[in-house]
């Protein structure tokens, strides 16, 4: 009775291996495919994007007002304000779309999430980050009367592709 009860014992780890076993190579596949998968936005090279948030003239506008990035790629929008009054870089929804690496501004750096960025008369400011979600984003101005006068634009983050 104990041979036959060990017997069949071992019959069924012997199923059960050839059953696991080709689950296990599955998953050690996808663990690696995985693995290669990830990548490191800080190593590659920011692709930079001069913006003006207004000029010397006082002209309420953004130059450029249309922006078009691609998600995956890093990028750097070098943010100036060369005008008399402060201005906002205002786009919630980008903001939101994005992954921030950080923000420099003078001698400090922020790291995390940003709604929108004040610059103060000829401040500037680098904003450094990662597009994720694809979509078109209205961009502008919050304070009163700006975005009405023509302080507005809009960010487009296309598909990697």
């Amino acid at each position: 009775m104990r041979r036959t009860l060990k017997i069949l014992l071992i019959g069924i780890l012997g199923i059960l291996c050839m059953v696991i076993s080709p689950h296990l190579a599955i998953a050690s596949q996808v663990s690696t495919t995985t693995k290669q998968a990830s990548v490191d936005f800080t190593k590659q090279q920011a692709i930079a994007v001069n913006v003006s948030l207004s000029n010397a003239a006082n002209e309420l506008k953004f130059t450029p007002d249309r922006f078009t990035f691609n998600a995956g790629k890093r990028y750097k929008l070098i943010l100036s304000n060369p005008s008399g009054m402060k201005h906002y870089f205002t786009s919630k929804d980008f903001a939101d779309a994005v992954w921030t690496q950080n923000v420099v501004a003078g001698n400090v750096e922020i790291k995390g999430n940003v709604r929108e960025l004040e610059l103060k008369p000829n401040a500037t400011a680098e904003w450094t980050f990662v597009p994720i979600k694809s979509g078109t984003y209205e961009l502008h101005c919050a304070i009163a009367g700006h975005t009405e006068a023509g302080m507005r634009g809009s960010i487009t983050i296309q598909p990697s592709v």
